[in-house]
């Protein structure tokens, strides 16, 4: 059997992990052959297609490398292709071609719920088999309570925190700190939770800025000359819009609610504030040793998988164990931060605030 891996979507930590376990569980565990194809499904588009075979020797020791050593994109969706000119045409023919130009007898997809979505319409409409491994650092994929990539995200933005403490209490200063999370505040939550935060702003709980500055006025009288906060990406501003921008390639990023939320406290408070924006940060560096016991706990599981013949899953991590859930329900169920969560709760206990009472 010839097996397809490929890695869509933004990079993170801990995919390599990932492409390990497969060609070795793959490879040694079954006699396999692994196709590892370049740049997701812009290496079936090439012609020929952009692929390497994969052996034990070409992965050994890669698990500690951060990225991914097939590379990867999040643009050129083939339903709906940019062209240089700037018609946007349908070329998912193209890569189902280039998956049989492969002989290829099943796929295992590493991404997020997007990537997902185009594999999963790929491969019914090529007639792929199809297994996907979820890796994203917001952690909102449905039905896994974790994804590659999001424990080392948290460890990147708790690093940061520690590290802001000092220099905040040194100065006398508020910190903000803003992190990563597309529509979810999983990396903020956890974060802000671990590195001590004062208050965490998270898209799933909407905040007064007259409580958020409430808190470091309360904080100040009561001694403590410096607040930490913690902001994710995707927060609204206090005028209740979200603080974006259009790049080069004509996609919507999030940028800026860290700077709008400090001017707002230093205006409102009259301390003096600084921003630190982790961004990419986050995404890049050596996976923590939960994302390599995670990457090698899904890689195995999905090549076990494929040589039971069972497709058009996604490996998941449930109650400390590895199971598959069917791919249609993993894309639908989509995870935000919950106000009810326990991790909310933990924050409350401790007297963290969420800028909400």
């Amino acid at each position: 059997m010839r097996i397809g891996v490929l890695t869509s979507g933004g990079d993170c930590a801990g995919l390599n992990a990932v492409i390990r376990a497969v060609v070795l569980r793959a490879v040694r565990g079954y006699g396999f052959e692994v196709y590892g194809i370049h740049e997701a499904t812009e290496g079936l588009l090439r012609r020929p297609p952009a692929y390497t075979a994969l052996t034990p020797r070409d992965v050994h020791g890669i698990y500690l490398q951060g990225g991914t050593i097939l590379r990867t994109t999040n643009r050129g969706n083939p339903f709906a292709y940019p062209m240089p000119d700037g018609r946007v045409v349908d070329r998912s023919d193209e890569v189902i071609e280039g998956y049989r130009m492969l002989e290829l007898d099943a796929l295992i997809g590493i991404g997020g719920d997007g990537s997902f979505a185009i594999l999963r319409r790929l491969a019914q409409k090529g007639g792929w088999n199809l297994v996907g491994i979820p890796k994203t650092i917001d952690n909102d994929l449905g039905h896994t309570e974790s994804a590659i990539g999001f424990a080392t995200a948290v460890q990147v933005a708790t690093e940061a925190l520690d590290r802001l403490h000092f220099t905040a209490a040194s100065h006398n200063r508020v910190m903000v700190l803003e992190v990563m999370g597309r529509d979810a505040g999983h990396i903020a939550l956890a974060a802000g939770l671990a590195g001590g935060a004062d208050v965490i702003l998270i898209p799933e709980i909407p905040y007064d800025m007259d409580v958020v500055c409430r808190t470091i006025e309360e904080r100040r009288r009561a001694g403590n000359n410096f607040s930490l906060v913690v902001v994710a990406e995707s927060v609204k501003t206090p005028s209740g819009e979200i603080s974006t921008y259009r790049d080069a390639h004509g996609q919507i990023r999030y940028r800026g609610i860290g700077q709008v939320i400090a001017d707002e406290i230093a205006f409102r408070t009259g301390a003096e504030t600084r921003v630190t924006v982790l961004g990419h940060v986050q995404r890049g560096g050596s996976p923590v040793p939960l994302d390599r016991v995670l990457g090698a706990a899904f890689g195995v599981h999905a090549v076990d998988l494929v040589a039971q013949g069972k497709f058009d899953r996604m490996v998941a991590w449930q109650n400390r164990r590895v199971v598959d859930v069917p791919l249609e329900e993993a894309i639908r169920g989509y995870r935000s931060v919950d106000p009810d969560d326990p991790l909310v709760h933990t924050a409350r206990g401790l007297g963290i605030s969420f800028g909400d009472r």
